[in-house]
């Protein structure tokens, strides 16, 4: 039995119609179920052999706690992490919550694997409001990365928890290096549309976001990370490594979800400027964070 966090997420819904729905298990906030509060998961825990986490909080804070009853029960775990780890914990706050959660779930007893992926495509989904209703896409910049398929994630997420490798370190990353600006371009071209990226200064940015009313925590973590984060030229083979076949370019995942930015759709996604939409949890220190994979 395979316990899924992040179960309703872009990566979680791909994760969960991969695996046999006899040997799955949700973890299901709506019946009281909490990764923040670790006494609520000892029942969907009952006979899971692997869990598949995802750390949905800004810091690292009670991950050990969570661990601790994980490992009571379980005996591996699947940890989704960043490839912005191997530029060190110090890069910016989001990079520093991926490098500690590594080091707790390495620290954890359990058998671990850790899946570091690179900038989501469905982050774009987070534009869609703005290419429904015109044809430039305003936001802050941020360092070029090799956007990946949350479908292909998922892919070799099924893979290393059906086929365990513990002690090892996946990175996954799409097949070319995009900025910012490359994505919209190519989303222009799914849709028949000459489409802009305009940078916005992220003071700007920041003002926007707080008056959006995110979290001041969350806020912060996103700027620090278009802000400091460095570019990344690093492409991986992991996909077809673990799958037998190629990442899916952009483009690709563009073509799939074309009605998402279509004039008229009546689809609305989360429009935050990355992987990550704030909303307050009972401490101010942990915020709760709900990952759009």
């Amino acid at each position: 039995m395979i316990l899924v966090t992040g179960a309703t997420g872009n990566l979680g819904r791909e994760l969960m119609a991969r695996l046999p729905a006899d040997g799955v298990r949700a973890l299901d906030r709506g019946a009281g179920a909490d990764l923040s509060r670790p006494e609520t998961l000892a029942e969907p825990l009952q006979a899971v052999d692997t869990v598949f986490l995802i750390w949905p909080f800004l810091t690292a804070d009670g991950a050990t706690a969570t661990l601790d009853v994980i490992a009571r029960h379980a005996q591996r775990v699947v940890y989704l992490s960043s490839t912005a780890v191997r530029f060190g914990r110090d890069t910016d706050p989001i990079t520093r919550l991926h490098s500690d959660l590594e080091q707790a779930v390495q620290q954890s007893g359990l058998e671990w694997t850790i899946l570091r992926a690179d900038t989501f495509a469905s982050n774009a989904l987070g534009w869609a409001g703005q290419l429904r209703a015109g044809d430039v896409v305003r936001g802050p910049d941020s360092a070029a990365t090799a956007v990946i398929d949350p479908a292909d994630i998922a892919a070799v997420a099924e893979r290393l928890l059906r086929q365990p490798q513990p002690g090892t370190t996946h990175t996954v990353t799409g097949p070319e290096v995009l900025s910012r600006a490359d994505q919209v371009a190519i989303l222009g071209t799914a849709l028949g549309r000459r489409l802009t990226f305009a940078p916005t200064p992220l003071d700007e940015a920041r003002a926007q976001l707080l008056a959006d009313g995110r979290p001041q925590a969350l806020v912060d973590a996103l700027i620090d990370s278009a802000a400091n984060r460095p570019p990344s030229d690093l492409v991986t083979t992991t996909v077809s490594d673990l799958t037998g076949r190629p990442a899916r370019t952009f483009r690709e995942w563009a073509d799939r979800h074309v009605g998402a930015f279509s004039p008229g759709s009546e689809w609305t996604p989360y429009t935050g400027p990355s992987c990550v939409n704030g909303s307050s949890s009972s401490s101010a220190a942990r915020r709760r964070v709900g990952i759009r994979w």
